[in-house]
């Protein structure tokens, strides 16, 4: 799932800048933007910390992080991600570690695969090159991307857990693969029925009304395990109840378990990915999901941390630097910007350090390159941007700086990746 975030403090007028001394506090914050099927909304939340403020700061003073950085505080993550699997463990849940969020970044991936994850799900054929190439195991691929048909042979051989099919014809391509590797691959099939939420460019699957031939077909291929079924979303957030709630693909999802139940088709797997945590994983047993896949949870980004209450905490944010000044404003680099984000208002710190400034950022242009994001003002070029959104880190340009240390104060970079997960080196 897809929802804007956007940190800045709260202040009496939002249309213009007020400044304060650079002591920061646990102050009361926004985020931005979350978005709704139907709307866009803000809450208070008293996040991220103000130690992974400052330490943005200080290793930015220090010239060791870049413009259109995104800082990840590792500790944290590790803490929401051993959160989130001793939850699931008390549910019977197993959990897949989606990596894309983050940046596919290999580093952290294989740190919170120690915590007891059960592989790697890879959204597409590009984030399993990546985490097969750093040696860590891709449990789950071809959802929500197929996998193309050159690519199919190497994910069977490479031992994936599941493979998850669109169409037969794809279900035949892995079949083949699997036959010439002398395997059984266990797939899952994706369901959906007309009434279901899609996101566009995510419109895939198999008919639920028609369940029943495509099972036959499939098991008619040699080499191929039926191990289960998935959808997509199956829980979003809803404003309204302020909580997370089963979306009509859920309940798709469990029909068509039951469905084949009622045939004598037994699967181990009902996969319900979307706004997995700590708070909807007991949402998803009650439903006999046995598999889910956290991502934003393990940042702490869910939307249903909007006042902060939620087992996983912020671990990251996006800082920036003034460029120059045009027609009364300001403008930092961009590279950042997610489009879906609906960032509305950042936090200006001064080279000195002395002060924070809070701002808007200007509408951006949807169809132009963020080349540069435009701040209502004139702030001093090269003053540090700190803006904190919901994210998809794998389409940005962004840079990815782990920092560990950071609640001990002792903030030190372990490591720096671009956005597709490859090293910067130290």
């Amino acid at each position: 799932m897809d929802y804007g975030w956007l940190l800045t403090k709260r202040f009496e007028a939002p249309d213009k800048s007020t400044s304060h001394n650079l002591n920061i506090q646990k102050n009361e914050y926004l985020i931005q933007g979350t978005e709704t099927r139907q709307q866009d909304v803000c809450r208070s939340i008293e996040t991220p910390e103000p130690a992974l403020i400052s330490a943005a700061l200080s290793l930015w003073q220090q010239g060791k992080i870049a413009p259109d950085s995104w800082v990840i505080d590792v500790d944290q993550i590790l803490e929401n991600g051993k959160r989130l699997i001793e939850t699931a463990r008390l549910y019977g849940i197993e959990l897949y570690l989606m990596t894309k969020q983050f940046g596919r970044n290999p580093w952290l991936a294989e740190k919170l695969l120690a915590l007891g994850y059960s592989g790697i799900v890879a959204v597409d054929y590009k984030e399993a090159r990546v985490m097969r190439r750093a040696g860590l195991p891709v449990a789950h691929q071809g959802h929500l991307v197929q996998i193309p048909c050159h690519q199919v042979a190497d994910a069977v051989e490479q031992g994936t857990d599941v493979i998850t099919v669109f169409t037969l014809d794809k279900a035949r391509e892995v079949s083949a693969a699997a036959v010439k590797a002398g395997r059984i691959q266990s797939v899952l099939l994706k369901v959906y029925s007309d009434d279901d939420f899609l996101y566009p460019g995510q419109e895939s699957g198999f008919v639920q009304h028609s369940l029943h031939e495509v099972v036959a077909e499939i098991k008619k291929l040699p080499g191929l395990h039926l191990a289960g079924l998935t959808h997509f979303p199956c829980l979003l957030w809803d404003e309204a109840a302020g909580k997370v709630l089963p979306t009509p693909n859920l309940h798709t999802l469990v029909q068509a378990r039951d469905q084949l139940a009622k045939s004598g088709i037994a699967i181990e797997q009902l996969n319900a990915p979307s706004a997995t945590s700590c708070t909807s994983l007991p949402l998803l047993a009650q439903y006999g999901v046995t598999h889910a896949e956290p991502g934003h949870a393990l940042t702490g980004t869910i939307p249903a941390n909007q006042q902060g209450d939620q087992s996983e905490r912020i671990a990251m944010l996006w800082l920036s630097e003034i460029s120059h000044h045009f027609r009364g404003d300001s403008y930092c680099y961009g590279g950042g910007y997610y489009r879906r984000g609906h960032a509305q208002h950042a936090l200006v710190f001064t080279p000195e350090n002395q002060k924070i400034t809070e701002t808007n950022l200007k509408t951006v242009d949807d169809s132009s390159i963020d080349y540069t994001l435009s701040l209502a003002g004139e702030f001093p070029v090269s003053s540090a941007v700190v803006l904190c959104f919901r994210t998809q880190i794998f389409v940005t340009r962004s840079d990815v700086v782990l920092v560990s240390g950071i609640h001990r104060g002792e903030p030190k970079i372990v490591g720096r990746y671009d956005s597709l997960g490859n090293s910067l080196g130290a």
